[in-house]
């Protein structure tokens, strides 16, 4: 299966009919092997992003702000909050 209409598709009556054969500690295996396969997805993005220099101006626009000290401690934004 290769799209969202596909996956769908294979769940005949949909989400109702999903939970009534499902048990729950069935659906949230399936919950948390989904979300294992997003993180991994937006890893490897992070990862070609680093390589093919997409994220340059952002680091170097960073590192500008931390020479020129404008920037705050962690603790003291999340203290903040």
């Amino acid at each position: 299966m290769s799209s969202l209409a596909q996956i769908k598709t294979a769940i005949p009556y949909g989400i109702a009919s999903l939970h009534a054969q499902l048990p729950e500690a069935e659906a949230r295996k399936l919950l948390e092997w989904f979300q294992a396969y997003l993180d991994e997805t937006w890893d490897r993005q992070i990862e070609a992003d680093v390589k093919s220099g997409h994220l340059n101006s952002l680091l170097q626009r960073a590192e500008a702000d931390i020479a020129a000290n404008r920037v705050k401690p962690i603790d003291e934004i999340l203290n903040n909050s």
